[in-house]
């Protein structure tokens, strides 16, 4: 299962959200790409980007400190924010990242997401953030009436890669995922689902482990890596591959 470090950007800095409040927002750091370079330092298996500003805009804003990002690490990135005309999916993959996330215009346009997939095979991705089940959009500040678990299973119709599960009511709480939830989730469907939201410990990721024979590749860290409560090195070691147990500690890193 891949560890995956979240780098959300707004007006240039690395902040994460409360619920993905914009009036909930709390600053790690000035610089994103130091921060990513940090993550791969650390042995980060990919990183996950997403463009705050974008998403609220309805089209990236950070293009360029997305491609210093990719400049700077030698793993796989995925981005989202702000993604929903094609477009803009070619320029996001142009700076080199490895997937481009569709989050709104998979409610609002599923034409979109099957051309795009069809152009970028195995490289889009469907983010499907929700609440109490239904799917949000546009920067998480609209609830539809479309069922997370239905627009799974036609995502995966439309020929996605891989689908990012967000629990809203989860994320940025450090209280744990909702298992249930993405049991549902996994079950529908065939392609790898990545779960978001609600880490908060070295137990929650070794939670989520009981969903991996299902078919979930990776958990999404946020918030837990930021403060500390979880060790990218110790994560990695716990649930990964051997390969991972020389990756050093975190503070040979960040100091």
């Amino acid at each position: 299962m891949e560890i995956i470090p979240a780098i959300d950007i707004l007006g240039g800095r690395c902040v994460r959200l409360t619920q993905g409040d914009y009036d909930r927002v709390e600053t790690f750091d000035d610089d994103p790409v130091e921060v990513a370079g940090r993550w791969a330092a650390l042995g980060a298996q990919r990183l996950h980007v997403v463009d705050l500003d974008g998403a609220r805009r309805g089209e990236p804003v950070h293009l360029e400190v997305l491609e210093r990002i990719v400049a700077r690490v030698g793993c796989p990135v995925q981005f989202g924010g702000g993604v929903r005309t094609l477009e803009t999916v070619r320029a996001v993959l142009a700076t080199g990242v490895d997937r481009a996330i569709l989050g709104t215009v998979a409610v609002e346009d599923s034409t979109l997401v099957a051309r795009a997939s069809a152009e970028f095979p195995g490289r889009i991705a469907v983010g499907i953030d929700a609440r109490g089940g239904r799917v949000a959009v546009r920067g998480w500040r609209e609830l539809s009436e479309h069922r997370a678990v239905d627009l799974a299973v036609e995502m995966e119709r439309l020929g996605t890669a891989a689908l990012i599960y967000t629990d809203i009511l989860k994320d940025g709480t450090l209280s744990g995922p909702n298992l249930a939830e993405l049991r549902t989730i996994v079950e529908a469907v065939q392609i790898p689902v990545i779960a978001s939201g609600g880490v908060g410990s070295l137990a929650d990721l070794l939670s989520l482990l009981t969903l991996q024979p299902l078919g979930l590749a990776g958990a999404i860290v946020g918030r837990a890596l930021y403060t500390g409560d979880v060790d990218l090195g110790e994560a990695l070691r716990a649930v990964g591959p051997e390969r991972w147990q020389d990756v050093p500690p975190a503070d040979a890193v960040w100091g």
